[in-house]
């Protein structure tokens, strides 16, 4: 990166969160690492302490900090912070959501607890918040990029309705958010993400039959970190803004590989490609 990039990446105490922060500290980042895990007591470990000792270790500076993202004055006092520590922003990687372990039942989404539609509230509920007092210091800033996670679940059936709802209105709030940042030279992207070899997934995997667990060709979690910091450096990053895009097709794009020198696999043609938005003004 062309100067020390400074990154909140919200969820970030396992899973695809913590690879991404990792990912951005390799490249010499300071990195708020968010999340409501102080230890690793959780059933998939991991906590905000944690990685942000990845990331220092990693090479950039790894800073914890405990938030509740369905709290919205927590997350207004979390960019509070970066503003009177860092006095700007450069990337912000929405990444926090609330996925009970009901989520992952088979079970019909009525027989389902109702409470696996708090994923909108921590999610995509969630990402808004963070991007409304993220964009002040990205447009301070003169330089700017915020993503989300995203998945193909936004187009074809996975898990959940609430699921697939999540991830769609993710992939619309960049979209529309991109038209009115794009002024300020502030990018707004959705980066769907493969199948990931994360502390959650090797635990789903595992009371799976042997032959639904699959396992192989996984991507890392780090790899959509590194997609993020060279889009970021990208001379194509207002290009691109604005469209929800699959992380392993931009990888090939932007020269970027996994941690083990592989190239991830786009399953465009098996689970669907991101929509061609309009691209009409109203309003």
């Amino acid at each position: 990166m062309d100067k020390e990039v400074i990154a909140v990446v919200t969820g970030a105490s396992r899973g695809a969160g913590k690879g991404i922060a990792i990912a951005l500290g390799e490249s010499g980042a300071t990195v708020y690492v968010t999340g409501r895990s102080a230890d690793n007591s959780n059933e998939f470990g991991g906590s905000v302490f944690e990685t942000a000792q990845a990331v220092s270790n990693a090479g950039g500076k790894g800073i914890p900090a405990i938030v509740d993202h369905a709290d919205d004055k927590q997350v207004e006092a979390l960019f509070e912070r970066v503003k009177r520590e860092q006095g700007r922003l450069d990337i912000l990687v929405n990444n926090a959501a609330n996925a009970s372990a009901a989520l992952v039942s088979r079970a019909p989404f009525w027989e389902k607890p109702l409470d696996t539609v708090e994923l909108i509230t921590v999610g995509l509920r969630s990402h808004y918040v963070s991007g409304y007092y993220a964009a002040p210091l990205l447009i301070a800033n003169g330089k700017g990029l915020m993503v989300n996670t995203g998945y193909y679940g936004a187009v074809s059936y996975h898990l959940s309705p609430v699921y697939g709802a999540q991830k769609a209105g993710s992939d619309k709030m960049a979209a529309d958010m991109a038209k009115e940042l794009r002024p300020y030279n502030v990018a707004a992207v959705s980066i769907w993400m493969g199948h990931l070899d994360t502390e959650r997934s090797r635990v789903l995997r595992s009371k799976l039959p042997e032959s639904e667990a699959g396992g192989k060709n996984l991507e890392s979690p780090q790899f959509t970190g590194r997609v993020i910091s060279a889009l970021y450096n990208s001379p194509d990053r207002m290009a691109l803004s604005g469209h929800a895009l699959i992380g392993a097709e931009l990888g090939f794009k932007l020269g970027v590989r996994d941690v083990d020198g592989s190239l991830p696999a786009s399953y465009r043609n098996t689970l669907g490609g991101p929509p061609e938005l309009h691209a009409s003004l109203i309003g």
